[in-house]
């Protein structure tokens, strides 16, 4: 009998067993070297394998052109929200932000901090909802970049596709929450960045993939650490890396590609979140904020009737064996994430609890 529970949280996120289990095995001795993947150095072979099979399974999920860097980085995607306009966004500049919730907004404010803000869209209006519709995106006259949050964690919206920007513009994306969970172009973007901990590993290692042009636009008078060059020029090493969280992405990317990859994954990732969603919405008790046409697929996001009710479901739901339903702390109510690496059983078994809930419970 199997002693894990079904972990629906928001991130540190689920990581698939077949991982784990060859983890544990490699924690112990790496390729037969004797020592296990943590205590090797960053610069011996056996690393310099794992990070380079690391990147080049990266870069063949989703067709990463040649012109493209592939990074493990250090700071989370918050570093990211000071990095890039530290890098890409010039004295007199002006970035513009497609702001859909608080990640967002946080980008924002580092932003400011190296230049002018330019806030193209907004969901403030509807309490984060629902995603910005084309026609409601007013882009400056000439942005340096143009930046968007793919799936927002903390409302339960996702957009469907990616923003366009003005021609010429480079896009630049936070994909923290939603990477590698579906079908991606990245020819469409000069910087997508992504913590690991959601769909790609643990946390403490960042993804970022960014356009050969864009490397040398920073100034050279930054901290070197904060520079992409620095990070392009010396393959992610220049100082001692996350090497075990680098080693934990190469082993998801490799179950990613042998479970059919992006597109098997995109189908998983909908049909789970079907299910989640239709028992929501047929729920007499349970409703989902997000706008149909906004829905996340991989946090969803529900609300009951009151907040006693949504503690009592909440701790129902932990005695059952089902971790991290609680919302986030802005937000209140539930939330499950369903991140690629939640098995759909996890998924059938939280609606079978939905409805058992929503039979004993009165209007």
């Amino acid at each position: 009998m199997s002693d894990r529970i079904f972990n629906f949280g928001a991130g540190p996120g689920v990581l698939p067993e077949s991982v784990l289990k060859e983890a544990q095995r490699d924690l112990w001795n790496i390729a037969g070297s004797g020592i296990g993947i943590c205590e090797h150095s960053h610069r011996g072979k056996v690393f310099d394998k794992v990070i380079n099979e690391a990147e080049q399974v990266c870069r063949d999920l989703a067709g990463i052109p040649g012109n493209y860097k592939v990074l493990f980085l250090q700071g989370g995607a918050s570093l990211q929200f000071a990095m890039a306009p530290m890098n890409l966004l010039p004295k007199g500049g002006t970035a513009d932000y497609l702001v859909t919730g608080v990640w967002s907004e946080k980008a924002v404010k580092e932003a400011k901090l190296f230049g002018t803000v330019h806030e193209a869209a907004t969901g403030k209006g509807s309490k984060f909802t629902r995603i910005p519709a084309a026609a409601d995106i007013k882009y400056s006259p000439s942005p340096a970049y143009v930046h968007f949050t793919s799936n927002n964690t903390i409302y339960g919206t996702q957009w469907r596709s990616e923003p366009a920007p003005p021609s010429g513009v480079p896009l630049l994306c936070d994909a923290s929450s939603d990477i590698y969970s579906r079908p991606i172009d990245l020819s469409k973007y000069g910087l997508i960045y992504a913590g690991a901990q959601k769909n790609l590993g643990p946390s403490g290692v960042v993804l970022a993939v960014i356009r050969d042009d864009l490397v040398e636009r920073a100034p050279k008078d930054l901290p070197v650490m904060l520079q992409y060059r620095t990070a392009v020029a010396e393959r992610s090493l220049y100082n001692t890396p996350p090497t075990f969280g680098i080693y934990m992405m190469g082993l998801v990317f490799k179950w990613i590609r042998d479970t059919g990859g992006l597109a098997a994954m995109a189908e998983r990732n909908e049909a789970k979140a079907k299910l989640l969603y239709d028992a929501l919405d047929e729920s007499k008790h349970f409703t989902v904020p997000a706008e149909a046409g906004s829905r996340s697929l991989m946090n969803v996001c529900f609300r009951g009737p009151g907040e006693e009710m949504e503690n009592r479901f909440i701790a129902e739901a932990t005695k059952r064996g089902f971790e991290g339903l609680k919302g986030h702390r802005s937000a209140g109510g539930m939330r499950a994430s369903i991140y690629n690496a939640m098995p759909r059983a996890g998924v059938e078994a939280l609606v079978a609890f939905i409805r058992e809930f929503d039979k004993k419970e009165p209007r």
